[in-house]
């Protein structure tokens, strides 16, 4: 066995349980992106020349990872967001590499210089109100799990958390009594507080007791019909299903691209509405910046229209227009571009 294939090993354990975890602090989600990153990496690579275990770091060239790249919107017909957090994660290991191996400092200079695509900006899809109550009460609650989804999706618009974080609550993170609040934790294991409608501390209460959960337990409070813990992806089914029916009695549902993260943004939304500040709303949500929060400015259409009444309506005027002084050459030059 050869130093690189050692050094692809030594710095891949490095990079894992010191580097990221120790010394950058990263959070445990962090850390499976980041090898679920480098594992489609060198599955790509392996692939294509070797098997994994007789990978180097002379393998992992500027030419294979612009092909794992290429593949994975192409292949795998991920989206560019996804595939720009993928050479994030390879830029993050190649960084190390770069430090800790010396030797290997010209590739990984090569790997940094891939650049990130630009995204498209797409416009952010929410609930309104009147969707919201609609999904809500479609909900069957004497169902088996029909209570539990209530709850949850009562929940999820509350507080605007996002999934991994109303994943990871458990019963000694609810403070039930008034003035009720919940514990989130969320990015980077910062936690915060978030208040809770009365209403809502009564469903959850009525939820804990049904489900014969102690208020002061470390147990999650919505669990799967093994008694484990809702996933994320359990999450979102639960939403679609709701969504899927309240779509018979609400038109505007159908033809939405809705997911767990739209309850977040119809919080936000619905604060936003009620004359809530955005510095309010930023630490609500758990932003780390205002200018995050701002998006939601542009997502407010009945705050545009309500500006749009305010402001007289200006009469087009027709104006003279100067026209060019050889027409041909004019066309000639449009169509050269």
């Amino acid at each position: 066995m050869n130093d690189s294939k050692n050094t692809l090993g030594d710095a891949l354990h490095r990079f894992f349980t010191d580097y990221l975890p120790k010394q950058r602090a990263f959070s445990p989600h962090t850390l499976q992106s980041y090898r679920d990153s480098l594992k489609f990496l060198l599955q790509f690579v392996a692939a294509k020349q070797t098997g994994p275990c007789q990978l180097d770091v002379e393998h992992l060239t500027v030419d294979r990872v612009t092909e794992f790249l290429q593949d994975l919107e192409e292949g795998r017909k991920n989206q560019v967001s996804t595939r720009n957090v993928r050479l994030s994660a390879i830029h993050s290991f190649f960084r190390f590499l770069g430090a800790y191996h010396p030797d290997h400092l010209a590739q990984a200079q090569r790997i940094l210089n891939l650049p990130f695509k630009r995204t498209e900006t797409r416009e952010i899809e929410h609930l309104d109100f009147a969707e919201i109550k609609a999904v809500l009460q479609g909900i069957d609650q004497s169902a088996n799990g029909g209570r539990r989804d209530f709850v949850l999706l009562s929940l999820m618009f509350n507080t605007g958390a996002r999934v991994s974080e109303i994943v990871g609550i458990q019963a000694c993170d609810l403070r039930l009594s008034p003035p009720p609040s919940v514990l989130l934790r969320g990015k980077g294991r910062k936690e915060r507080v978030c208040p809770l409608w009365p209403e809502t501390a009564r469903l959850l209460q009525e939820h804990l007791e049904a489900q014969e959960i102690c208020p002061h337990e470390k147990r999650g409070v919505f669990l799967n019909q093994r008694d484990g813990r809702l996933s994320r992806f359990g999450i979102r089914w639960i939403l679609n299903k709701h969504i899927q029916r309240a779509g018979a009695d609400s038109a505007t549902l159908n033809g939405k691209r809705l997911h767990p993260h739209s309850m977040r943004h119809s919080t936000a939304i619905h604060l936003l509405r009620a004359g809530v500040d955005l510095s309010t709303i930023a630490n609500w949500l758990g932003h780390t910046s205002v200018n995050t929060t701002n998006k939601y400015l542009s997502l407010d259409l009945d705050a545009k229209r309500e500006a749009l009444a305010k402001v007289e309506p200006l009469l087009p005027q027709k104006q003279r227009t100067r026209g060019w002084r050889d027409e041909k050459d004019l066309i000639k030059w449009l169509e050269s571009l």
